[in-house]
């Protein structure tokens, strides 16, 4: 009797443990997503683009447009060395907790955190080969997250061997995952490495598997490709849940996180929700019609990743038509030079004249890059000034796209 009796208050006490773990965390009910006071939450918020995964655009340059092309373009301006201490830098002042409570305060209840699988390993990223680099960086932002009561959806904006095919996930031109065994191990791997650490952080939303699969380069592939991608992501949420039966897991469209036909077993996992992006399109519900359908056909929450790049007025009525047909989103990016973002980074004075006309130089022979190479000390100072200029102090508000957002609703 006595044995029954301890057997009892030891499966009542994992049920009960359970039962509170899964209240402490956002959860799914229909199309909606519940937090654990039982409120609706409807994502609003941005995205931290650029910081963890550097897109040429957002320094001004057109051609050097991936963080590998980037690396090396400043490499060959002022040396390995300090090449590896401006990404040193850039890491440590792009985001600051000052970023984090101006988010806050403007409404936003979620920001997404873009990142390249390689912060996780001990590939050289960034000036750094340091398999926790990842962990500090993001332990630290949600822990200001949390601080002022924000979400966080980590994103895998670059897989290993590339997922997309393009600049934005800085590969070598094609989504090599979906062929090579061994990215796809190493794929997995990171994700339960990351799903083990976050595994009881609350603040973290979920899991957004990979950033924009399978570039629409590519048609030809799509059968083999799009074939891939439902099966690689029921293999990653195999591994996250080995040791993270608690967070969402959410699973992007292929072509652009807009095309959701590849998938078929939508509910194969009991915490999932679906992510688009759409840019370019319109502000009515027609230019939106598909995923909607998508969302009620699954009868699971969809939310609008990434979206923007376009006029004020043109956010404000996209915003109004995700709330009517109850999509969230987070507007890309929050910081870039210049504007169409939530804070604008001033260009040094001789940055175009210097740093972005070195960038978009032709640098394929090395004479090239020697005839082309600017004074190194005149580099140096002007990408000490970039840094400077990311600080959130220093940067320039932009109100009205803020406002077009509708964040305060």
């Amino acid at each position: 009797m006595k044995k029954t009796l301890i057997l009892f208050l030891i499966i009542l006490s994992c049920l009960t443990t359970g039962a509170d773990a899964k209240s402490r965390f956002v959860s799914i009910q229909g199309t909606d997503l519940i937090q654990p006071d039982g409120r609706k939450l409807f994502i609003r918020g941005t995205n931290l683009g650029n910081w963890l995964n550097p897109e040429g655009y957002m320094f001004g340059f057109q051609k050097t447009n991936s963080y590998w092309m980037i690396n090396q373009m400043i490499a060959q301006m002022v040396g390995p060395d300090a090449t590896a201490d401006f990404w040193q830098s850039f890491k440590d002042s792009y985001i600051s907790e000052s970023d984090i409570r101006f988010i806050a305060s403007t409404g936003a209840n979620t920001i997404r955190i873009p990142f390249n699988y390689k912060l996780f390993t001990c590939e050289d990223y960034m000036g750094k080969n340091d398999a926790q680099e990842g962990f500090r960086l993001i332990d630290k932002t949600i822990g200001w997250c949390k601080k002022y009561g924000l979400y966080a959806i980590l994103d895998m904006h670059d897989c290993p061997g590339g997922q997309t095919g393009d600049n934005i996930d800085n590969s070598y031109g094609y989504p090599w995952l979906f062929l090579s065994e061994r990215s796809q191990q190493q794929f997995c791997q990171i994700w339960k490495d990351i799903a083990q650490h976050y595994r009881n952080e609350t603040t973290v939303l979920g899991y957004e598997l990979m950033n924009e699969p399978i570039a629409t380069y590519f048609e030809k592939d799509y059968d083999l490709l799009n074939g891939r991608l439902e099966p690689l992501y029921k293999r990653a949420v195999a591994e996250i849940r080995k040791v993270d039966r608690n967070h969402i897991v959410l699973l992007g469209g292929a072509q652009w996180n807009g095309n959701f036909k590849p998938f078929t077993d939508w509910k194969f996992d009991d915490k999932i929700i679906y992510t688009c992006h759409r840019y370019g399109a319109g502000s009515n519900q027609a230019s939106y019609q598909d995923l909607i359908d998508f969302r009620d056909k699954t009868g699971l929450p969809m939310y609008m990743g990434e979206i923007g790049h376009n006029t004020d007025q043109w956010q404000e009525e996209v915003c109004r038509t995700l709330e009517r047909n109850n999509i969230g989103y987070t507007f890309w990016p929050y910081k870039k030079v210049d504007n169409s973002c939530f804070m604008a980074v001033r260009r040094p004075a001789e940055w175009d004249s210097v740093i972005v006309k070195f960038a978009e130089s032709d640098r394929s022979t090395y004479k090239l890059i020697r005839d082309h190479r600017p004074n190194q000390e005149v580099a140096l100072r002007i990408l000490k000034e970039y840094i400077v200029n990311t600080q959130m102090e220093n940067c320039l508000p932009q109100q009205s796209y803020i406002q077009s957002l509708r964040m305060k609703q």
